[in-house]
């Protein structure tokens, strides 16, 4: 006796052919497989669905410098004011992670530049207190302040970007701050 097997491809225009599309560019996304990812996107992946960890493709494109893909999803419709498990935007991990690229394109948006994450920082404090005070660091601090990123805005403890700056003996990351008016 020969058994049937069931065909699991969900019938398109179902929530679960949407859920399976939209889990499907997440994961192109995580693989670094742009090609696929963009495919996906093209075919109308949700690129705002999150995942159960709060990841997106847009949010986690940012988080990672996948500049490709995260230009594609703000083309798509990706919503800036997404957050994601950290109560982060895309900018954040971002400039966290050095990506420059990415940080220009994203400030090429209208992404809130002074949005506070759950930790009670901006993209700005993420680029000093994560960051190394690298050339590419010292771009991206240059590019939020030119952005109009709030340079004397702390955490949660007082303590400004400048601060952070000079306490990691980050001397031309304070520069470009304290040329835009930080203190």
């Amino acid at each position: 006796m020969r058994r049937r097997s069931l065909l699991l491809v969900p019938f398109a225009g179902t929530a679960m052919a949407d859920e399976s599309l939209n889990r499907a560019a997440l994961a192109a996304t995580k693989a670094r497989n742009t090609p696929l990812a963009l495919s996906l996107i093209a075919r109308g992946a949700d690129v705002n669905w999150q995942d159960e960890i709060r990841d997106s493709v847009f949010l986690y494109a940012g988080a990672e410098g996948l500049t490709e893909i995260a230009q594609a999803a703000i083309a798509a419709g990706a919503d800036l004011k997404s957050t994601n498990r950290y109560g982060g935007t895309a900018l954040i991990p971002a400039c966290h992670h050095g990506h420059v690229d990415t940080v220009r394109l994203l400030l090429t948006t209208k992404i809130d530049v002074d949005h506070v994450n759950n930790l009670g920082w901006t993209a700005l404090l993420e680029a000093v207190i994560l960051g190394d005070g690298s050339p590419r660091y010292v771009e991206i601090v240059q590019m939020l302040v030119t952005r109009g990123a709030n340079v004397n805005l702390p955490d949660r403890q007082g303590v400004t970007p400048l601060q952070h700056a000079v306490q990691r003996n980050q001397q031309r990351v304070a520069q470009v701050l304290r040329t835009a008016g930080a203190r």
